[in-house]
């Protein structure tokens, strides 16, 4: 008979905190620490992009490993597991950015001193696409809300002409203390109503693959994003479909559609999945991997408002009336 590892009841994450603690956002003179969790970063944009974190007043540091190569990860598993647990423990850096995306940031989940990571001080964690294993495992071990957007050596931000100004004002504004988050439209209501809860979600082949792992997105009570970029309509069916039937999207206060890019018209087959659950669903958010591409919290208090086909967050212990 096949028995499991000793190991294996260490990994297994305790529930997502109810109420995620937001960490204290930047200040000009803040350090930020740049790393590699995922694929190959290009010198070249990493480049530009740090020069516009510098634009913004933050001091930049980067993790050691972060040009490795290693086939289609930015080197070996540990070095990538070091550079983000020595970052996040390190009292001088303010926010963690992930330099992009790619794959490879599920084989670090179980790489993590997460106790020595609790330990530290909750600080920003940034990244989207990839970096959507890292959200919810970060929010599941450590109860800290974390930053989904551009990333500072993907195209929005690295650009050789500048970077995109919406996605580099909504950064800013989701970053930076004083600031206040902008609203962010979408384009169509699916299904009416309003409806308050922490946001959580992120790229739809990541929380399909964390299905039956202890990271498995757990929807009830809160709003949830979904985008792509490059499947297919029938393979947006398949995975909405496996979230569904492992009990992900169960008890979802609402859901907001985000950036679908190259994914040709998965609107029917989403409509068709998600409106039987009977809650507020609007689409066509610039969020995931278009241009621009805007930027939101995980675990931060959002509210769904289909009147104005709109996602806000919120900081503050103000709650609009629903």
């Amino acid at each position: 008979m096949r028995t499991e590892p000793e190991t294996a009841k260490s990994t297994t994450p305790q529930p997502m905190t109810p109420d995620p603690e937001v960490p204290a956002r930047l200040r000009p003179g803040d350090t930020v620490a740049l790393i590699a969790p995922s694929g190959p970063v290009d010198p070249e944009r990493f480049a530009r992009g740090a020069d516009v974190l510098t634009g913004l007043g933050l001091n930049v540091v980067t993790g050691s490993g972060v040009f490795n190569r290693a086939g289609y990860l930015a080197g070996p598993d540990r070095e990538r597991a070091r550079d983000l647990q020595e970052a996040w423990c390190d009292p001088a850096v303010s926010a963690v950015l992930c330099a992009r995306g790619g794959y490879g940031a599920t084989r670090l989940l179980d790489l993590l001193d997460w106790t020595a990571m609790r330990a530290a001080r909750p600080k920003i964690l940034h990244g989207s696409s990839d970096v959507t294993a890292l959200h919810r495992a970060f929010a599941d071990r450590l109860g800290v809300a974390t930053s989904f957007g551009p990333m500072p050596a993907c195209a929005t931000i690295s650009d050789p002409e500048g970077p995109e100004p919406l996605s580099l004002a909504g950064l800013r504004a989701a970053l930076f203390d004083g600031e206040e988050p902008a609203v962010v439209r979408g384009t169509r209501v699916l299904v009416p109503g309003r409806a308050r809860g922490p946001l959580t979600g992120g790229n739809l082949a990541l929380l399909a693959a964390l299905c039956g792992t202890p990271y498995a997105m757990r929807a009830a009570g809160r709003i949830v994003l979904l985008e792509d970029v490059r499947e297919h309509p029938y393979r947006i069916d398949r995975m909405v479909t496996q979230l569904l039937q492992a009990g992900c999207l169960e008890g979802a206060a609402g859901i907001v559609l985000g950036s679908w890019v190259d994914c040709g018209d998965p609107l029917p087959v989403l409509a068709e999945l998600l409106s039987p659950l009977g809650v507020p669903v609007i689409v066509g958010l610039p969020i995931g991997h278009g241009t621009p591409q805007l930027t939101v919290w995980f675990g931060a208090d959002a509210t769904i408002d289909t009147e104005s086909c709109s996602l806000t967050s919120l900081f503050r212990d103000e709650h609009p009336a629903l």
